[in-house]
């Protein structure tokens, strides 16, 4: 009820400023002032991530290499009879000495859990344990669960597909050392890549997350943790009690109370973790529906704190301000349009032709970010980021425009539900392992 009525103030004081601006001004100007403070925004990340990086080849930072607190993997498994003992295996190659890895079996029902059973057998450092069938569903009950017998001052997570290099933590763990810092998120990466169309378009939307994360993490704003390779102090963990049960995404979630309570997210764009890609639409329209509705609630639940939180840091509070715009654009847009087509069936002097022309804007806006992440990060030449860029971005507007509009009527008209949408992994174990290897 909470969330609802946040969306209905949020959504109304939009849809007003709207109507006020298309009876007064012109509603073409709001917008491109939003896409400017964006563009602004991504300017002044940058100019920023530019400074850093030639202030650090200057001025190499002193890492305190005596960071050495013991770690606890903890690996959280639904029906990964098919990657779960590939992926625990990689894990256990890590050049680290003092490590565990918790592999936690949550109610599958195939052979997940006697895969489990036999890897705690045969390996000392391995941990399993097999959740009742009648425990509480979801990733956040599950790691909770798995922190009753973890030992580690620091926590690593990892999806069941992940796959790693055995330098992976030794890179990490510098990163988790200063005192303000709760939290390192890895660069992920989509090992399938050339699958298909729509994993090839994934490993685009990483690269341009990478690009923003690095961005986010140069001005010290709300780096994001990701589920896949996140790196959690136990101090930070144990500040916001735990993961929330009542999420269904467990890691935005976190990131979000961890900055409200004052913690530091870093971002490592030099230590990846790969994991597979969604090769069906429909599997996918799953996962970005959770992923949507996750951010979307998160921001709604954690509002008040946000603004008025006396730990987090005034560039986090922006930062994370900022942010919220990219689920409140496709419905201002939409809205826009509709607004500037009821005008033109009036005979009214405005026309859909200004709203175009924004939706076009907005369109190079986020091809520019797409390009110069491709170029950035892949090294493709300009020719390959273009086309790479535009099919990514009809991928993006495909996918991401209509289930953030559907999202924003399914949370004000429905009732909040803890559907997983959980994603088959190991379609692809050949593929995968050949481009991990390769």
């Amino acid at each position: 009820m909470k969330e609802r009525i946040t969306l209905l103030i949020i959504i109304s004081f939009l849809i007003a400023f709207l109507v006020i601006f298309q009876n007064y001004f012109n509603t073409t100007w709001a917008l491109l002032f939003l896409i400017g403070f964006m563009f602004l925004y991504c300017i002044y990340m940058w100019v920023v991530t530019k400074y850093r990086k030639r202030k650090l080849k200057k001025n190499p930072p002193l890492l305190n290499y005596d960071y050495h607190p013991f770690v606890s993997v903890l690996i959280p498994c639904h029906n990964e009879s098919e990657v779960i003992e590939k992926t625990a295996l990689n894990v256990l190659e890590l050049q680290y000495s003092d490590f565990e890895i918790i592999l936690i079996d949550d109610r599958s029902t195939d052979d997940t859990a006697s895969i489990v059973r036999n890897l705690a057998e045969k390996y000392d450092k391995i941990k399993a344990i097999i959740r009742r069938k009648e425990a509480t569903p979801g990733k956040s009950a599950v790691l909770n669960d798995a922190m009753k017998i973890a030992k580690g001052d620091a926590i690593l997570v990892f999806d069941a597909d992940a796959k790693i290099k055995p330098d992976f933590l030794t890179k990490m763990i510098v990163n988790l050392a200063p005192v303000d810092v709760g939290a390192v998120q890895a660069q992920k990466v989509i090992v399938n890549a050339k699958q298909n169309f729509l994993t090839k378009c994934q490993f685009n939307e990483y690269i341009l997350d990478t690009h923003i994360q690095t961005g986010r993490d140069a001005v010290r704003g709300a780096v994001e943790l990701r589920g896949n390779g996140e790196l959690i102090k136990r101090e930070a963990l144990n500040s916001i009690e735990g993961w929330n049960e009542e999420t269904i995404t467990d890691d935005l979630d976190m990131s979000t109370r961890l900055h409200v309570k004052g913690w530091d997210i870093r971002f490592c764009p030099d230590t990846k973790v790969y994991e597979e890609g969604v090769i069906g639409f429909i599997p996918l329209i799953r996962q970005r529906r959770r992923w949507v509705e996750g951010s979307i609630r998160r921001y709604l639940e954690y509002a008040k704190d946000v603004f008025f939180s006396k730990d987090m840091s005034l560039r986090v509070g922006f930062d994370l301000i900022a942010y919220i715009t990219e689920f409140l654009l496709p419905f201002w847009l939409i809205a826009e349009i509709f607004i500037q087509a009821f005008h033109f069936v009036k005979g009214d002097t405005n026309c859909i032709l200004s709203s175009i022309i924004l939706i076009l804007s907005t369109a190079v806006f986020f091809l520019s970010g797409f390009i110069y992440s491709l170029r950035k990060y892949c090294n493709y030449s300009f020719l390959k980021a273009f086309w790479e860029s535009c099919l990514t971005s009809v991928y993006f507007i495909t996918i991401w425009f209509p289930i953030a509009i559907i999202i924003i009527f399914k949370i004000i008209f429905t009732k909040k539900t803890m559907d997983w949408g959980k994603t088959r992994h190991g379609v692809a174990s050949d593929l995968v392992e050949a481009e991990f290897n390769g």
